[in-house]
């Protein structure tokens, strides 16, 4: 009983500075951003912003709340996502759901966003598709960019259709609606001026399956055959048919893949095809004009 008492008060004489400094060590060997996965799991413990924990670095933290915290670092030191444990990811100044059955919304990503917003006039009515949404994130970010467009995003997986109308909602974009379908399978007959993807686009026994927060994404969501391009493949020779005469496809795909796919938007009959570079100087978008006759 006497040494349960000692370990109660030294417990209790834990403040937030030293639970970050020893929450940053235990993670220092997994992570890259060991204080910042620290600062996040501990505001998440204590139900505090990160501006609190540096303003009141000398506050005592109870023995629950330490409890708690280091439950929270033991998932992380296991691997698991910051993410999933939090459930919440920012992406595009939005903050949105995500759960182990979605993608963990990425910055490369905002780069596909920001090229479908720019050749999206601003106050035009246009059919918009997000083609594999995840969360949502895309459809959501291009639905709260242009509040006029009419977004239809659609999943295969039903638990991502649950998670990504949950942000729509959450956000009160009545000019989004989610869909379960098979890429192009549940939408309407009519023609959309743009179709965007971020799709899967990872080879099978790629090694960076292995790495990292990916370890933890669903596979379904990450590999598509023994070259990545199975689901582009499907998803560019059908694009023509949902696109209007001069409506436009924009995906996202792996930094080494530029030139396959743009031989595929070519041969779908696509035009004016281009290829945009991320924040990090890698191929990763590219985007094509349907050119009917």
């Amino acid at each position: 009983m006497p040494q349960l008492e000692a370990n109660r008060t030294a417990m209790n004489a834990l403040t937030i500075a030293d639970l970050l400094t020893a929450g940053t060590e235990r993670l220092s060997d997994l992570s890259t951003s060991a204080r910042l996965d620290t600062e996040i799991l501990l505001g998440l413990a204590l139900r505090k912003p990160r501006e609190f924990l540096y303003a009141w670095p000398e506050e005592f933290v109870s023995d629950e709340q330490q409890v708690t915290f280091d439950a929270l670092l033991q998932r992380r030191a296991l691997g698991e996502p910051i993410a999933y444990i939090t459930g919440w990811r920012e992406f595009w100044s939005l903050n949105l759901q995500v759960t182990p059955a979605t993608l963990i919304p990425r910055p490369e990503t905002e780069r596909l966003v920001e090229l479908a917003l720019q050749c999206t006039p601003q106050d035009a009515p246009w059919r918009i598709a997000d083609i594999g949404t995840g969360s949502g994130a895309i459809g959501v970010a291009i639905a709260c960019e242009r509040p006029r467009a009419r977004v239809t995003a659609v999943d295969l997986s039903e638990a991502c259709v649950e998670v990504a109308r949950a942000n729509g909602a959450r956000l009160d974009l009545a000019n989004l609606v989610v869909r379960h379908g098979d890429l192009f399978d549940a939408l309407d007959d009519a023609p959309h001026q743009l179709i965007v993807s971020n799709p899967p686009y990872i080879a099978d026994g790629d090694p960076h399956l292995y790495l990292g927060d990916v370890r933890s994404e669903p596979l379904s969501a990450l590999v598509a055959g023994d070259d990545g391009l199975d689901v582009l493949r499907e998803l560019i020779g059908q694009a023509p048919q949902h696109l209007d005469r001069s409506g436009v496809l924009a995906v996202e795909h792996g930094f080494d893949q530029g030139a396959a796919v743009r031989a595929l938007m070519r041969t779908a009959g696509l035009g004016t095809v281009e290829t945009f570079r991320d924040y990090g100087g890698r191929e990763r978008v590219t985007r094509a004009t349907h050119e009917a006759p």
